[in-house]
């Protein structure tokens, strides 16, 4: 979070971009915590590049959470992904893929993730295709201290298996439903970051 979009510097570009799956992740998993709040609201919003492709959908990010509380924030978290049965939006992979949770896509992620050493926390109840449990994966491929996993060719291969199918289709959905406010904001920087992380892997 501390320099977003990205710099020019490779080293700092890699780890811009593990900080902001990082960021994702916490704030697609759980209400924000005020901390996180309050570093989001305090987050440079000029990129270091005039007219890079992040600047304005982070800025408008960082808007909206200086404009809205964070009981504000966390209610309207409960109110589109919360609640008992089915949520106004879902944060899954499998719904956006076959339209029902916990199926095939589920399965093949539970594969790779083998393939990479990697498994779900006990502490965590949600299944691996929650979209805050794919940035994480992405964030320690981009971060890792194992070459072996965490190297670009892991990275491009798991993001276009697991993340573009979709991603961009549950974004559409958070911006368009009407309680969405914080979120819509969060939902178009998503696809923002996610369109610039397919075209940095399309020219590899």
């Amino acid at each position: 979070m501390r320099q977003l979009p990205p710099t020019s510097s490779a080293l700092d570009e890699e780890t811009a971009r593990a900080e902001v799956y990082g960021l994702l992740a916490q704030l697609y998993y759980a209400p924000p915590a005020p901390e996180l709040l309050a570093l989001l609201r305090i987050a440079v919003t000029e990129a270091p590049a005039p007219g890079a492709l992040l600047e304005e959908p982070w800025r408008q990010l960082v808007g909206v959470s200086r404009a809205m509380s964070d009981q504000a924030i966390a209610q309207e978290y409960d109110a589109l992904f919360g609640g008992m049965g089915k949520p106004e939006v879902y944060l899954f992979g499998s719904h956006y893929l076959t339209g029902y949770l916990n199926e095939k896509p589920v399965a093949r992620l539970r594969t790779a993730l083998a393939q990479l050493g990697l498994d779900r926390a006990e502490a965590m109840s949600e299944t691996e295709d929650h979209i805050a449990y794919l940035c994480e994966v992405m964030r320690y491929l981009i971060a890792g201290d194992d070459v072996a996993v965490a190297n670009l060719a892991r990275q491009s291969e798991f993001f276009a298996e697991h993340l573009q199918p979709w991603a961009s289709a549950m974004a559409d959905a958070i911006t368009a439903h009407p309680k969405a406010h914080f979120y819509a904001a969060l939902g178009e920087f998503t696809r923002a970051f996610l369109n610039v992380e397919a075209q940095g892997f399309d020219m590899l």
